[in-house]
């Protein structure tokens, strides 16, 4: 067996003995492995020591080894001499008494509320299951609506600077020019390109203007927001076409499971009997201080650090970005 698959044998141990059948009287004492667990009825495949090995053991480790490491072998026979080397370990372990340390009783209990806490969830959802109508309203309301836009921008600091710019710009500067040369944004260097974007990805003030702005056109005046002053050229906008509901329904899916798993346990919460003991925390230790960097890297830095949120990917910061081809500007 390749030494890959007997690590996540072991990473899998836990699954094991909630399957196994317990061992008869005669073999309890010698094989010294089998916890008192649920009956399984299923086939015995094998016994080691006296312990079986049940097709539930089987396919159970199967199903988890395929979720943590897709692409496994799915040969019932390779799988099942893994499972016996995995309990012929186990119990090498327990002989040594290497159960009886703290540290594997913790990850022991761990791992037991893990389990449970996952069986108990899926028995929630089970009665109260999603359905494709949650879903299709889900879509609805995520889908994009409207035009995206297409357009550059000229970030400065002061409303003074961006007039100067306008000015160029109604004598037949180029634009993309006048962005690589005066904004303060990464997307400078590139023209001022911010790609193709939704409105609702950019903030307010900028959203506004670009709904209201004529395909050529820039703006005449300074478009302000909280992180600068911006001149505007919308190059084009198109109605987006969105991904059909079959092709999201798995993320939605995802999304869906998400926000129960979030419900579920805020009503446990609002229920249950909490007391937080507080931990002392050690003071962090004092931070090392940095080289000064070379003038160049300084720059880097400054166009990086500070400028960088100037072409944010998210509304609110510095400026807004294209999010509608996924590049960030």
């Amino acid at each position: 067996m390749k030494l890959r698959y007997l690590t996540l044998a072991l990473a899998l141990a836990g699954t094991l003995t909630a399957c196994q059948k317990p061992a008869d009287d005669s073999t309890t004492e010698k094989a010294a492995t089998t916890p008192a667990v649920a009956t399984d009825d299923s086939k015995v495949l094998a016994t080691v020591n006296g312990t079986p090995i049940t097709e539930n053991t089987v396919n159970l480790y199967m199903e988890q080894r395929q979720r943590r490491s897709p692409g496994s072998p799915t040969d019932k026979k390779a799988v099942l001499e893994e499972i016996i080397s995995l309990e012929l370990v186990r119990q090498d372990g327990l002989a040594q008494g290497v159960d009886k340390s703290p540290e594997v009783q913790a990850q022991i209990d761990l791992q037991r509320r893990a389990v449970v806490a996952s069986a108990a969830f899926q028995q929630q959802l089970a009665k109260n299951p999603i359905t494709d109508e949650e879903l299709k309203a889900l879509y609805d309301e995520k889908v994009q609506t409207g035009n995206e836009y297409k357009a550059r921008h000229i970030l400065v600091k002061d409303k003074e600077t961006a007039e100067k710019l306008i000015g160029e710009l109604d004598k037949g500067a180029d634009f993309a020019e006048l962005a690589k040369k005066n904004s303060t944004g990464p997307s400078g260097k590139s023209g001022g390109d911010l790609g193709w974007f939704a409105p609702k990805s950019m903030v307010k003030p900028f959203s506004d203007a670009v709904v209201g702005m004529e395909k050529g056109s820039y703006t005449k005046e300074p478009v302000k927001t909280q992180f600068g002053w911006h001149i505007i050229l919308l190059e084009d906008s198109r109605q987006p076409s969105p991904p059909p509901f079959e092709q999201v329904k798995p993320q939605l899916e995802m999304m869906v499971r998400n926000q129960r798993v979030q419900d579920y346990i805020q009503s446990l919460r609002g229920k249950a009997d909490i007391e937080i003991v507080e931990i002392a925390v050690a003071p962090a230790p004092a931070p090392t201080p940095l080289p000064v960097a070379p003038a160049a890297d300084e720059q880097a830095s400054e166009e990086g650090g500070q400028d960088a949120s100037a072409d944010s990917t998210t509304a609110g910061e510095d400026a807004p970005a294209a999010t509608g081809n996924g590049s960030t500007p």
